[in-house]
């Protein structure tokens, strides 16, 4: 039966339920997100603990190794680091992307509930998290002001800024930093503490007593009943000056007598800078899986908003919009498809040189796209760079199909046939061909969306779109253009000088094609030669092209960190990295440098920059190139190093190491690893194309080691955790108190003077408590009224004082910064970047080579190694890509041979494969473009459009054999006939797939770096093949053909059955 007849004679059926599918689409276009790529959200828990005063050894192996133990059998974990710092460790959890996080969440939080009884007792509370590594902050914002004090100024953007836009729908977590919220801080004299016979622990015990906030009943009247409140508070520094702390000699002894209260912030080694002067930085994060420029774009709604309520002269500035890139670069793609769209209409007016077959023809196109939409909508994709490429390079194919159907309409019509009657025959004669096609087209798609990990993540998108083009096209041509044709196509080709000049250039293609193919038929060794000659040589040529994971694009941002010595005090930090800022803004491509020292999750010797540049159409070099710029530039500065890089559109690195490359180093021996790393790094910063090699071992942190002697100090009555109490609170900014205000809290901070600071010999000022419990001084309460108000006076029982240096030595040592893990075990993460033109690959492979050579042997044997996050990536993709495209190979000859019933034919059909494959890699060698995720994809779309060809010519090939016509009884002849016949519709669908990708291969617009590989390797495998293919597939059929016709006569069998096609109707 010939359903497409149905369709033909039923116009308003056909009519009403294009119109529906084009309704249904148009308005699913309007409701699809908008997103830079499909949604690839790690499942990343984080979990930081953190124990005041405690070293980065001790951290590492009282809390990282027994929380380490409990997450490592935890299941779809993949990669597990952490780091252990001053008083803190933080280890971050990477899961399976088929990991609900949220149930990875649940398992950690297990897990560290089974790990407590092996923590310290004085460790704080886990505090866990749920993030994505790969979700950078899609908006920064700065608050700054010339005449506003800080604390106020940080006060606004967390209590006005930040509380607001967190109610925007899809914004997730908003980092504050620079951040300078308000705190008492208390400095004690030591000397003045010690004459007065006091220690620490009786201030802390003071001031908690003296500053409480507790509830106080009610009084429960016979008439009413009353809330008791007692006001406990104090709110300023002046009020803590004058805090009674005991009472010597029947005199009140008040903090100003041992040191002076002063209002500050919480943390004096934070700063934010925005082009040189002060402010406060708000990075807004998306929740999993949001619309980013929905997000971006609501938070722009809700700014002017919040800066009507700016206080003074605040400015609230953003510093950078994700957004902005995402909405240009969609927009791009839009226009690239229309562009692509545009050629290939002239490229069908031009071959049927009829402006109604044109337009018959044309019609598949938006039909089939835009239907394509509410497909789309259906499964939740999103218009994204991956998807909107996907549908402009079905521009060039999805045409194919009605482009075959009308040129065979119109060769029925040029025979005499009526237009009902040709339209009736020919989607009865060419019907099977387009439903093999389309479906073997759609097939091509199917390995990478039911792939798992990051590639099919990212291109499962790419592939459902085209593959429903693709079938919506193959309606679309079986149905309405027939139809169409039936009522209006005109056989009268027009008339015009461009038109026959093309014709007559087509019609001597033609002629000449006949002549080459009746010599090429006759040669058929010499094909066979050429044909693997052409393997080999795609062989040969995979080997030396470039190759890449993820393609950088610029996005007009530029990430930086910085790095100065160990022990390099904040003010002289803070100069060195404003002399980079001031380099930085000289170069005429930048728009502005936001500079921040001491955010979350950093190092106290680590900073980072983020340069904002200016728009394309207004500076003069890429992102990369501003950067190796700088890089000179900069390098003149004494004491500090600057590492910059591209950010990549996905982030994928475990570890907080900086630069695009990261090779991890582990041992279970620590000694032997500290020892070998230095010299690791340095062979790495040696091998070709790397540049910025960087460690995060950082071992001559200055430290001061006080070694207790424990006998001496037994007999004076100070114990080691007086010793380490007493330390912490004279150095280390201890909180004591807290102070409550109507929407905030804040920090009452207690630590020695500055000037007690200044030196080693400081310590000596510091004194102890001997009594029987040192370091806990008995303490007595009596009631007093003062002028300060706290109604409660301690008073010491204090025993005589102990200088620290009559009980202990101190010395000078050196330390490690942080103590790093990976996979359980002691880690140093190498980082680098690439050098300009460097591929990923290439680097790899050298640091491949060094580590097989160096690891394992010598000094080193101890040592094994890794790469991470991207290079990681890469690796894998370098084993699953080609794995991949054979399983596509062998699914389209499944279902070839399916539908043929032939196990030979699909042989021939896929024979222009190797073809189209040395042409991709050819052309991206001659453009200096890396064969990537992007390009690769182009490889595998190429198995699906190649075959095209070849279908066309031997299915009409088998039907010449089939129609019992003597002069198609052989299979030679049959497909010299079919070749030719067939020449025209290949040319137009090859010429339609070729313009409709050189938009994506020229490359034009935001982020078109990352799409022209594609397009340059859909081009030049398709032009390579169309050559070939047009010789090879009819050799090879006409080879097979008469090998099998030899073998049945040795075997004295009887001719095979001929492949089946559609049933005649009925």
């Amino acid at each position: 039966m010939n359903l497409s007849a149905v369709f033909i004679r039923r116009v308003v059926m056909t009519s009403v339920l294009m119109i529906a599918l084009v309704l249904a689409g148009g308005m699913a276009y309007f409701a699809l997100p908008v997103s830079e790529l499909p949604d690839v959200s790690f499942p990343t828990i984080t979990v930081n603990m953190s124990l005041p005063g405690a070293n980065p050894e001790t951290m590492a192996a009282a809390v990282a190794t027994p929380l380490e133990r409990q997450f490592s059998g935890l299941p779809g974990l993949e990669t597990m680091s952490s780091t252990s710092s001053v008083g803190s460790t933080r280890v971050v959890l990477q899961f399976a992307l088929s990991r609900n996080v949220d149930a990875a969440a649940q398992d950690v939080q297990n897990a560290v509930s089974q790990a407590a009884g092996l923590l310290p007792r004085e460790i704080n509370p886990a505090q866990i998290q749920k993030e994505d590594p790969s979700a950078a902050p899609i908006m920064h914002l700065i608050v700054r002001s010339k005449t506003i004090a800080l604390p106020l100024l940080n006060q606004f953007a967390k209590d006005r800024v930040a509380l607001r836009l967190a109610s925007v729908p899809g914004a997730g977590q908003i980092d504050v930093n620079g951040a300078q919220k308000y705190a008492v801080r208390l400095f004690v004299n030591p000397h003045l503490l010690a004459a007065h016979h006091m220690g620490f622990d009786q201030i802390v015990s003071a001031v908690q007593a003296g500053n409480s906030n507790a509830p106080a009943g009610t009084l429960m009247g016979r008439a009413r009943s009353y809330t008791v409140r007692a006001d406990g508070q104090l709110k300023r520094a002046a009020d803590f000056d004058n805090m009674v702390l005991s009472y010597a000699d029947g005199a009140p002894v008040r903090f100003r007598d041992i040191g002076h209260a002063q209002d500050s912030v919480e943390n004096l080694q934070t700063a934010a800078y925005l082009n040189g002067q002060r402010a406060i930085e708000i990075n807004i994060h998306r929740q999993p899986g949001a619309n980013t420029l929905a997000v971006t774009r609501g938070i722009q709604a809700a700014l002017p908003a919040i800066r009507a309520q700016l206080p003074g002269d605040a400015q609230l500035d953003v510093l950078y919009d994700r957004g902005d890139y995402i909405g240009a670069s969609v927009e791009d793609v839009e226009w690239t498809l229309l562009g692509s769209l545009l050629l290939v209409i002239v490229v069908i007016l031009l071959f049927l040189r009829s402006w109604m077959a044109t337009l018959i023809v044309a019609l598949a196109l938006p039909i089939s796209l835009i239907g394509t939409f509410a497909v789309m909508r259906l499964l939740h994709f999103s218009l994204d760079n991956i998807s909107m490429l996907a549908l402009t390079l079905s521009v060039g194919f999805v045409v194919d199909d009605a482009i075959v159907v009308i040129e065979n309409i119109v060769r029925h019509a040029e025979q005499g046939a009526s237009r009902m009657d040709a339209a009736i025959a020919a989607t009865k004669e060419i019907g099977f061909t387009v439903l093999s096609m389309t479906l073997s087209l759609s097939a091509v798609f199917l390995p990478i969306v039911f792939m798992g990990g990051l590639v099919g993540r990212l291109f499962s998108e790419f592939g459902m779109v085209i593959a429903i083009a693709v079938i919506l096209s193959g309606i679309v041509s079986l149905t309405l253009t027939p139809m169409l044709a039936s009522r209006w196509l005109d056989p009268k080709k027009s008339a015009g000088w461009v038109f026959e000049r093309f014709d007559r250039l087509v019609e001597a293609s033609e002629r000449g094609y006949a002549r080459s193919l009746e010599w090429s038929t006759q040669r058929i060794g010499l094909m066979a030669a050429i044909g693997i000659a052409t393997l080999v040589c795609t062989a040969g040529m995979y080997a030396i092209v470039e190759k890449g994971f993820i393609p950088q694009v610029d996005s007009g941002k530029i990430d930086g960190d910085t790095r100065v010595p160990e022990g390099t005090a904040f003010a002289d930090f803070l100069a060195k990295q404003n002399a980079v800022v001031k380099i930085i803004q000289r170069n005429p491509n930048v728009a502005n440098v936001e500079s921040v020292i001491g955010s979350d999750n950093t190092l106290s010797n680590s900073g980072r920059l983020l340069i904002g540049l200016k728009p394309l159409s207004e500076r003069s070099g890429t992102a990369e190139q501003v950067i190796q710029a700088v890089r000179k530039q900069v390098a003149g500065i004494q004491g500090i190093t600057l590492n910059m890089r591209n950010p990549p559109a996905i982030d994928m690195g475990p570890t907080a190491s900086n630069g695009s490359l990261q090779y991890v180093l582990q041992s279970t021996d620590q000694k032997a690893l500290y020892a070998q790393s230095d010299a690791i790094l340095q062979d790495i910063g040696r091998v070709d194309g790397v540049q910025d090699p960087q460690s995060d071992l950082q071992l001559k942190n200055p430290q001061i080691e006080v070694i207790l002697h424990r006998e001496q100090a037994a007999a004076l009555g100070v114990t080691a955790a007086g010793l380490q109490d007493t330390l912490q609170s004279a150095y280390g900014g201890r909180k004591i108190s807290t102070i409550y205000g109507d929407t905030d809290q804040y920090e009452v901070l207690l630590q020695v003077a500055p000037s007690a600071q200044a030196d080693l010999n400081a310590l000596d000022a510091l004194s102890f408590n001997g009594n029987q419990n040192p370091g806990i001084t008995a303490i007595g309460t009596q009631t007093s009224n003062s002028s300060s108000g706290t109604s409660a006076v301690l008073t010491a029982a204090g025993g005589p004082m102990v200088p620290l240096r009559a009980v202990a030595d101190v010395r000078m040592g050196v330390g490690p910064v942080a103590i790093n893990h990976y996979a359980g075990l002691p880690a140093v993460t190498l980082s680098m970047n690439l050098a300009p033109g460097v591929s990923l690959g290439d680097a790899a492979s050298g640091i491949g080579t060094l580590m097989a050579q160096t690891l394992g042997k010598g000094d080193a044997r101890a040592i094994s190694g890794q790469f991470a996050g991207s290079a990681q990536a890469f690796e894998n993709s370098l084993k699953t890509l080609p794995m991949l495209l054979l399983i596509t190979v062998l699914l389209i000859y499944g279902v070839l041979a399916i539908l043929y019933e032939n196990a030979l034919h699909p042989i021939t059909i896929l024979t222009s494969l190797p073809l189209a494959g040395f042409g991709a890699i050819l052309m991206l060698v001659l453009f200096r473009q890396e064969l990537n995720l992007f390009s690769f994809v182009g490889l595998i779309l190429l198995v699906g459009l190649v075959k095209k060809n070849g279908i066309m010519m031997v299915d009409y090939a088998l039907d010449l054999e089939r129609s019992g016509d003597a002069r198609w009884k052989s299979p030679r002849a049959a497909m010299l006939e079919a070749a030719t016949v067939r020449f025209r519709p290949i040319m137009m669908t090859t010429l339609a797939a070729v313009l409709g990708s050189l938009p994506i291969a020229l490359g034009f617009g935001a982020g078109a770096e990352a799409r022209r590989p594609l397009g340059i390797a859909v081009v030049g495998g398709l032009l390579f093949s169309q050559a070939l293919t047009l010789y090879l597939t009819p050799a090879f059929h006409i080879a097979m053909a008469e090998w099998s016709a030899r073998r049945r006569a040795r075997r004295g069998g009887t001719a095979r059955p001929p492949a089946p096609s559609l049933p005649e109707p009925g």
